[in-house]
C-alpha cells in the first residue's frame, strides 16, 4: 500500500517492482526477486518456465501487475506459478487503477480442507 501511496498509478510494472523491493528490504521481509519457476512435464524440466516477481518468506508468491483491471488470466497465471513452485499461497497486486487492487489466492484448497477434516476427526475421537 505504501508503494501505491507514494507513486500512485500509471507507472510500468517494473517501477512498482523496484519500489516494492526497496519497501520489503526496509521492512526486513525476506524475499527473492524475479525467482525462476521451472516447469516439468513427465519428470522432464521444460526449457520454458515462469518467473515470479517475488517470493516472500520462501512460501508466498507475490505477483505484480500495472493494468487497468485484473482478469481471470492474471489469476490463472498466478495459480500456475503456485503449481510450478509447489506453494499454496499468493498475493496478486495491481498498481494500475487509481485504487490499489489485490487478491489473495490459494492453490490446492482441497488439501487444506482435508487437513482440517483430519484435525476435526482427531478432536472428536478425543471426546
Amino acid at each position: 500500500m505504501e508503494v501505491h501511496r507514494q507513486l500512485g498509478h500509471g507507472f510500468l510494472e517494473a517501477v512498482y517492482q523496484e519500489a516494492l523491493a526497496i519497501e520489503l528490504a526496509g521492512r526486513e521481509i525476506h524475499f527473492q526477486r524475479e525467482a525462476s519457476l521451472p516447469i516439468f512435464y513427465k519428470g522432464v524440466r521444460l526449457q520454458c518456465g515462469y518467473r515470479a516477481d517475488f517470493i516472500c518468506f520462501d512460501e508466498i508468491v507475490v505477483e505484480l501487475k500495472a493494468v487497468s483491471e485484473l482478469t481471470g488470466v492474471d489469476e490463472a497465471q498466478t495459480i500456475n506459478e503456485l503449481k510450478a513452485i509447489r506453494l499454496n499461497r499468493a498475493l496478486l497486486i495491481n498498481f494500475g487503477p487509481p485504487s490499489l487492487q489485490y487478491k489473495r489466492l490459494v492453490f490446492n484448497l482441497r488439501e487444506s480442507a482435508k487437513s482440517a477434516d483430519e484435525i476435526k476427526n482427531i478432536n472428536l475421537m478425543g471426546v
